[in-house]
């Protein structure tokens, strides 16, 4: 594909993906569950996925390919690792889509004017009905139409929309710190920390914090499609990284700071559950006004960030057939418009899917958040072992500390999927499992397929064994995360840290040169920085 998305452009797509439905229920879920406190949550989220974000933009620079995230680690652990982290990462992409029409249609259904009374119906019991499953269809159907013609036309829909999606937090963050914002509600309520250490971590999941974070991987995705990857890669991840991060945890002050003490002081921080948080937090300010902005806003962000994400599952998806293990007409490219129309297609319906198996906002950024980590710590992996296997290799963005770095992401992602709490990590764990059906189908009527497959076990194996140690600790561990509570917290993080620290080493010491690192090292020599 040709290189045309501008610096600029890159910056508001990825602005547009992050600023999506997470600013409009994260803060208000990560209160409820940690309180005060949730603020930290907000920084550690940031600082996870920021860090894991370094090692992806040295393998992004290195081999700049439309989908690359679906297929780094094929190049440095062969076909089977690479297509269970490409699998993982596509299902998380694919959970977005239909997220954001349920974020929009949620907040649809509270709308206030008299004229909206038909909304009402879109919700019960905080899950969307047949009806409003309806509506979430059509967003996700004209998700896909915007991405279906051009990449031009998505890059000035989404910088436009960029633009206000960003105005109505900072705006939103100032009028309620300077319309009944309290400070005492930061130490009042049991405190600060009034749940104890332990929410500050499950909130980084359970309130969807590390989901909208997430979408860093819109630069690293469209790869060979920005101008200039050798730097522009590495600073649009950098600027929109930068902005989104000081813009979530302002949005969580506000908030703290904006809830009623009335209704603070009646029901503690486990009590606040706002349907729509910060639009009803205005209400209760008689800042009719804004709540009426912030009502436009819950329709426009979704549809911002699910627009950006139908291109970069679109890709995702179409690079995983570049492996061979799902069918290839699911990679092929528009000839007009050079975009994977099929792939499009294909995620509009298992997005329907979705939104009709899974119909909350709670639920869906959950398994997102874990589905994305399992993918996300094969890069640290995949960034140590080329360094080991190809140290000559041109890296136009080389990560220093890499030694200290590259470990430090690894066990930062472990430690966050345990945080998910059992039974959501097992859950999770069985839905990447059944992507290994179409790897075994596809791989055993190839010549040598059984042959093939038993050799690439070997660069897949510290990841099973990962993903069986997180399983076991996640069974066995502290109460506060979920498990039986054989293992006290916080020690349980130790015996993690440990066990994935061992196959961390494993998979840097498993690391070989194939058929697929072939391929990456063409990527590599074709740069021409």
């Amino acid at each position: 594909m040709p290189r045309k998305i501008s610096l600029f452009s890159i910056v508001m797509l990825t602005l547009s993906s992050i600023i999506g439905s997470g600013w409009l229920f994260g803060s208000g879920m990560a209160a409820q569950i940690a309180g005060p406190a949730a603020i930290i949550s907000w920084i550690l989220g940031g600082v996870i996925i920021g860090i894991i974000a370094l090692n992806y933009i040295e393998l992004g620079t290195m081999f700049p390919t439309t989908g690359g995230m679906s297929q780094y680690a094929s190049f440095s652990h062969g076909p089977l690792l690479g297509f269970v982290a490409g699998w993982a990462n596509w299902i998380s992409l694919l959970t977005i889509i239909p997220i954001e029409a349920v974020a929009a249609v949620q907040y649809m259904s509270s709308w206030p004017w008299s004229w909206a009374n038909w909304t009402r119906s879109f919700i019960t019991n905080g899950n969307i009905t047949d009806r409003g499953l309806v509506i979430v269809f059509l967003f996700m159907a004209a998700f896909t139409l915007l991405n279906f013609w051009s990449v031009k036309l998505l890059t000035s829909f989404t910088s436009l929309i960029a633009i206000f999606k960003m105005a109505v937090p900072i705006l939103t963050i100032g009028i309620l710190m300077l319309s009944g914002f309290n400070t005492g509600n930061f130490h009042s309520a049991a405190g600060f920390m009034p749940y104890g250490s332990s929410t500050i971590f499950t909130a980084t999941t359970a309130a969807g914090i590390i989901f909208s974070y997430n979408a860093f991987q819109t630069t690293i995705n469209m790869g060979d499609e920005i101008e200039h990857p050798e730097k522009n890669i590495f600073w649009g991840i950098v600027i929109s990284f930068g902005i989104s991060i000081v813009i979530y945890t302002l949005l969580q002050v506000a908030f703290i700071g904006s809830v009623p003490t009335v209704k603070l002081a009646a029901a503690g921080w486990h009590g606040i559950n706002f349907q729509s948080p910060f639009a009803d937090i205005a209400l209760l300010l008689n800042l009719s006004w804004l709540a009426d902005i912030l009502y436009i806003e819950a329709f426009v962000s979704p549809f911002g960030t699910g627009v950006s994400f139908v291109a970069t599952t679109s890709r995702a998806l179409a690079a995983m057939t570049t492996t061979r293990h799902l069918p290839t007409f699911l990679g092929r490219l528009s000839q007009k418009y050079r975009t994977p129309r099929t792939s499009m297609i294909v995620n509009l319906f298992l997005g329907i899917l979705m939104a009709a198996c899974f119909r909350n906002w709670s639920a869906l950024s959950n398994v997102i958040s874990t589905s994305t980590l399992i993918a996300y710590i094969t890069g640290p992996v995949t960034l140590m072992t080329f360094r080991k296997l190809a140290p000559d290799w041109q890296r136009p963005f080389r990560l220093q500390a890499a030694r200290l770095l590259a470990p430090l992401a690894y066990l930062l992602g472990c430690l966050a999927i345990y945080w998910a709490k059992w039974p959501t990590t097992i859950e999770v764990f069985g839905v990447i499992g059944l992507g290994l059906i179409f790897y075994v189908i596809y791989e055993i009527r190839r010549p040598m397929g059984i042959t093939r497959l038993l050799a690439s076990l070997k660069g897949a194996r510290w990841l099973v064994l990962e993903l069986l140690w997180l399983t076991i600790m996640s069974l066995i561990g502290s109460h506060q995360f979920g498990g039986n509570g054989w293992l006290p917290y916080p020690g349980d993080f130790g015996l993690v840290i440990l066990g994935s620290l061992g196959c961390y080493y494993l998979g840097i010491h498993d690391g070989y040169f194939g058929l697929e690192t072939k391929t990456a090292q063409e990527l590599n020599q074709k740069n021409n920085y």
